[in-house]
């Protein structure tokens, strides 16, 4: 067999391992994400957290540049020598691919947070009310705490660099009752691509070669600590969307600081609210009414911002996103983003807000 076909058949054989992985969740749980993951994520966070800049930006962009030379090399040989560049594409993805799921990706296939912290999948309309109705009336009670006045937005008065270093205090108070929530060594960065990242229409994502965190450092900063703390839950090995938002928002809260709290809190609030205006708009009409008008002024911020970068690309990368989580074990795709409602409903069923 010509070497060419080796890497492109490497590709076949692990899409079809990973078709099978999803029945052999226990032994990814086991054997990697509780194992080797950890040993990797560790290494990748010592090495390179330190360091102040995301040095997996500057490897994407590298590798960016090295394909546009490469095509523009080969524009001219592309139709006689077709089916060879077609085979290397088909090597270099699959080393991607590999080295992809080496590092982090294998995580998609763990055991779910629903059986790992055995919380119920379902919840009623009633449960859904009820919790509404508490996370509004905490929701009111932190913002007036931090204003003391009903009607003034949060400003949230950390760095962007103080925060991230702040965000760990929740991850501790979360890992004393969910060990396996611990977060040891940051390695937390603020993107160098959020202005593209911003007309994609997103806030953050984790690198998965270099375990870093990268955080769109242009989003209103009210609500800061809730999208870095998603990302950190990428890094200790979650990869499921609804999962990264339970987790953010549990080490959000924990937290001894009361804008952080806010974050978590008005983050769970505003997807509720948007559920209850998907499902009832008449109960959801009488719920705003009882949020402080501050909070609702907070709402607006972060709704200002996303329309002025509000175009077609958002869309396109939503779309490109949506099918790769469904490609990797999310069959929701971006719905899964909301579904971690499901996880904090029946989570806070039998605890104090």
């Amino acid at each position: 067999m010509k070497s060419k076909y080796i890497l492109p058949l490497f590709l076949l054989l692990q899409i079809i391992v990973l078709k099978i992985l999803p029945y052999f969740s226990d032994y990814v749980e086991g054997f990697y994400s509780n194992n080797l993951f950890v040993r990797i994520s560790h290494f990748s966070r010592t090495l390179l957290g330190k360091i102040p800049f995301s040095v997996g930006d500057c490897i994407y962009a590298v590798l960016i540049l090295s394909a546009i030379v490469w095509f523009w090399k080969i524009r001219k040989t592309w139709r006689a020598d077709w089916k060879d560049h077609i085979l290397t594409i088909l090597g270099k993805i699959s080393i991607f691919y590999f080295f992809f799921h080496l590092l982090w990706a294998f995580n998609y296939y763990r055991e779910p947070l629903f059986a790992k912290m055995e919380i119920k999948r379902e919840y009623t309309d009633a449960d859904l009310l009820a919790f509404t109705k508490r996370l509004i009336a905490k929701t009111n009670k932190i913002q007036f705490d931090i204003t003391k006045n009903k009607s003034e937005k949060i400003v949230f008065p950390y760095s962007q660099k103080e925060s991230f270093k702040m965000i760990l205090n929740g991850y501790n108070n979360l890992a004393q009752e969910h060990p396996y929530f611990k977060y040891e060594i940051l390695s937390v960065k603020k993107s160098l691509f959020s202005t593209p990242l911003t007309y994609m229409g997103f806030g953050g994502y984790l690198n998965p070669f270099t375990n870093e965190a990268q955080i769109n450092d242009l989003l209103p900063m009210y609500n800061f600590p809730q999208t870095t703390a998603h990302e950190m839950a990428h890094q200790i090995g979650f990869a499921s969307e609804n999962e990264c938002n339970f987790i953010g928002v549990l080490a959000s809260v924990k937290n001894n600081n009361p804008y952080f709290q806010y974050a978590g809190y008005s983050f769970t609030l505003h997807y509720c609210l948007s559920i209850w205006k998907y499902k009832n708009e008449k109960i959801f009409t009488i719920l705003k009414k009882q949020v402080n008008p501050g909070i609702l002024k907070n709402y607006q911020e972060s709704q200002d911002f996303w329309k002025q970068y509000d175009t077609f690309i958002d869309e396109g990368f939503h779309f490109i996103y949506d099918s790769f989580l469904k490609s990797n074990n999310q069959k929701d795709g971006m719905e899964s983003y909301s579904k971690f409602i499901d996880l904090t409903i029946n989570y806070y069923k039998t605890r104090q807000l």
